[in-house]
């Protein structure tokens, strides 16, 4: 069982670190006014959060090699849930920078800050603020979506315990696993209501 909570936590982590830059990234292409940039931008969205993470997972494990292109498992997961979780940060990120007032950015041209500045020092903390609560929503279900590389056969714990369940003819295993979710759904919200309490100063 602990194997298998390794490997969640490998592939929750390894998700964030891929897919939070890649966001950004792609949220600056969706507000680009170039029109190539916000066109392959918004395709990339559509594709993403317009299907399921569970499709993506298989399309990537067996469809791909049709086509002669073939990715171990572990590449796989990570593949699916970065791609697809970049989407959904994107549109946080896109949110969260479309929410600040344009007089923000005209009184600190006023006052001599340049653009980097400017977007360091004042516009970058209120974005934070602004979209902490849904990326924190998104980060506590992907959590829960790291069950899902299940199907790829990986040894994540929903699948070692369903594995002992049958086993055993017990439910406890399972019950075991509800647990291990809850405790990490239960640190990753008081780490995000911390965060939130220590950028109140902002209201």
């Amino acid at each position: 069982m602990l194997e298998g909570l390794k490997l969640v936590l490998i592939i929750f982590l390894f998700t964030l670190i891929i897919s939070i830059p890649l966001g950004v990234l792609i949220s600056f292409c969706r507000l680009s006014s170039l029109k190539s940039l916000n066109f392959l931008s918004k395709t990339y969205l559509l594709v993403f959060r317009g299907t399921p993470l569970l499709l993506q997972l298989i399309f990537i494990f067996y469809g791909l090699p049709l086509i002669g292109i073939v990715f171990d498992r572990f590449t796989v997961a990570m593949l699916a849930f970065s791609l697809n979780y970049s989407a959904y940060f994107a549109e946080i990120f896109r949110g969260g920078m479309q929410s600040i007032d344009k007089g923000q950015y005209e009184a600190c041209l006023m006052l001599g800050l340049d653009k980097k500045l400017t977007f360091i020092k004042v516009i970058l903390p209120q974005v934070f603020k602004t979209i902490l609560s849904p990326i924190s929503n998104e980060v506590i279900t992907l959590i829960k979506d790291t069950s899902l590389v299940y199907i790829l056969g990986l040894n994540d714990i929903l699948r070692i315990a369903q594995i002992n369940s049958n086993r055993t003819l017990s439910l406890i295993p399972l019950l075991e696993v509800g647990a291990l979710y809850l405790i990490l759904i239960f640190i990753l919200s008081n780490i995000f209501k911390t965060l939130e309490q220590k950028l109140s100063y902002y209201n």
